[in-house]
């Protein structure tokens, strides 16, 4: 994304910082929204697992099909977490909540099948709240001007 600026007013350097901003935000929304999917599909699933053979989209009951699904979440979340962490907060709590989120998804089946909706709800909402966490301390901390936020 380009932003047209007054070149008198405004240097280089904040015109890569702004688009930096937006590239970060983009990131944590993303996140936000592939977990959200991710908790849809599986709340969904029962409903339409009779169907996906009708559709030939059998594959997508599959736990491997989750599993590279729910990694490639994670990759990406601590792409956009780590963006975060490294320009501005440099706090970790984030990471926790991602990892602790990721790791409820991935232990559901070990459990009933009446607790999976329970995990379900539980890591997605652990997940998107790392990813809204980022963006809060990353817009706390747009006006600091050391290396370390104090906010």
């Amino acid at each position: 994304m380009l932003y047209y600026l007054n070149c008198d007013s405004i240097s280089f350097s904040k015109i890569y910082f702004l688009n930096f901003i937006v590239r970060l935000i983009m990131l944590d929304r993303i996140g936000i929204t592939a977990t959200s999917l991710c908790a849809l599909h599986c709340i969904l699933l029962p409903i339409l697992l009779p169907v996906l053979p009708l559709l030939g989209l059998s594959f997508l009951a599959d736990h491997a099909w989750e599993h590279i699904f729910l990694l490639i979440t994670a990759a990406m979340g601590t792409v956009a977490l780590f963006s975060g962490f490294k320009r501005y907060h440099k706090q970790l709590y984030p990471f926790y909540l991602l990892y602790l989120g990721v790791a409820l998804y991935w232990i559901k089946h070990d459990f009933s099948e009446t607790l999976e909706p329970y995990f379900i709800i539980g890591g997605a909402s652990l997940i998107i709240a790392a990813h809204y966490i980022n963006l809060k301390l990353c817009n706390n901390c747009k006006e600091c001007h050391d290396d370390v936020c104090t906010s």
